[in-house]
């Protein structure tokens, strides 16, 4: 590498490790959908978004087992699009009554693309504050106007827009992934019927399988007419990996024709399609209702002891909560405190979250027992208790 270039990054890399913010990989196995191992310890898994345990659900894994084939060879638009692609597009456009959906490797592939590609033709975008990196991403990749509104202040966008001239598009998500708290379903219900030209794109990458009807999310509180794209991730509720996008058919063709991380990615394997789909239909069955139950359980136990032992943890309504400790030193500490009593809760930090706002972000799920919930609140106060927090 040109030395000037190797400085560059030994330095960046120095001011990471500085900042106490230099990121690096853990080698984690799995042990069960609620327990992990790293380097030969166990722990109680708190930091996992595979909230209905359904990575290691006996159906979702059989399907993954059953594919013809490891790979999808190519790309979707060459040989790589197969009958279990279809069959699971088809069962998603199904389930988010939308015309057509387009599968993507990733659910950041899915954002950057659609955004990317779409929004050079918009005069103005609009993105919630804490939208995740991709749809900034996408935002930057698209060339096109864009802003950031204060979070979930969608009312306060009716004047800019009744000001603007030309198309525009609003980028929010239906759970926001850092925080745990929902859209403002309520001020974009208004905000949609006064100004009915509005685009909308919805990440619901943390809503689907968990919130609404049925699993549903997005899908069950507006209708195509009122968003016409929603962006999908695999990687939570699902178990799996992948993203997609719920969208029209012209679109869907338009993104078909001119988005490259759909033109130039080899498809998802077969094998992984399969396994979304098994994992969507079981969402959808009274088995995924049953899961729903017991995880909602599981947010209400943790909340009400957190409250009865003073613990300043987010009240969300989904199984993300948060403990904001506002300094990164502190939230590592009391991450490495989990770490030895058994729990594993990674400390978030900026440029992940604003600045001053690093945190634990805790994530419950339906695999959870009582008896982890309880070590999990026992383990907390004592972390607090040696932070000041």
């Amino acid at each position: 590498m040109n030395p000037v270039i190797a400085t560059l990054l030994t330095e960046q890399l120095a001011a990471r490790i500085q900042q106490q913010r230099l990121r690096q990989l853990t080698t984690v196995t799995p042990v069960s959908a609620r327990e992990i191992s790293v380097s030969g310890a166990r722990f109680l898994q708190f930091s996992s978004n595979d909230y209905l345990g359904l990575s290691q659900h006996p159906q979702v894994l059989a399907a993954y087992a059953a594919a013809p084939q490891a790979g999808s060879r190519a790309s979707a638009l060459v040989t790589g699009y197969s009958a279990q692609h279809q069959a699971l597009a088809d069962l998603l456009a199904d389930v988010l009554e939308r015309e057509r959906v387009v599968l993507f490797s990733s659910a950041f592939a899915a954002n950057t693309g659609a955004l990317g590609t779409l929004g050079q033709h918009y005069q103005q975008l609009w993105l919630d504050r804490l939208s995740h990196a991709s749809l900034l991403q996408g935002a930057r990749q698209s060339g096109a106007r864009w802003r950031r509104f204060r979070h979930n202040q969608l009312a306060a966008l009716n004047d800019r827009l009744t000001q603007q001239q030309g198309p525009a598009l609003l980028i929010s998500e239906s759970v926001f992934s850092m925080d745990g708290d929902s859209l403002a379903a309520e001020q974009l219900q208004t905000l949609l019927a006064a100004h009915p030209t509005l685009d909308v794109l919805l990440d619901d990458a943390h809503g689907f399988g968990v919130c609404g009807d049925r699993g549903r999310s997005v899908a069950a509180q507006f209708s195509a007419q009122q968003v016409g794209i929603v962006s999908l991730a695999f990687g939570k509720a699902c178990g799996v990996a992948g993203g997609a996008l719920g969208l029209d058919s012209t679109t869907a063709d338009y993104l078909i024709n001119f988005c490259p991380e759909l033109i130039y990615s080899t498809a998802m394997p077969p094998a992984q399609a399969g396994a979304i789909a098994t994992a969507v239909k079981l969402i959808l069955a009274p088995a995924g209702e049953q899961l729903r139950q017991r995880l909602w359980q599981n947010v209400a136990q943790f909340q009400q002891q957190c409250a009865a032992q003073g613990l300043p943890v987010s009240q969300n309504k989904h199984p993300i909560q948060t403990l904001v400790v506002g300094s990164d030193a502190t939230a590592l500490a009391m991450s490495a405190s989990l770490r030895q009593q058994g729990i594993w809760c990674s400390a978030i930090r900026p440029p992940t979250v604003p600045e001053g706002t690093a945190r634990l972000r805790l994530t419950l799920t339906a695999a959870h027992t009582e008896a982890d919930i309880q070590q999990l609140v026992t383990a907390l106060y004592r972390a607090c208790q040696e932070s000041n927090v």
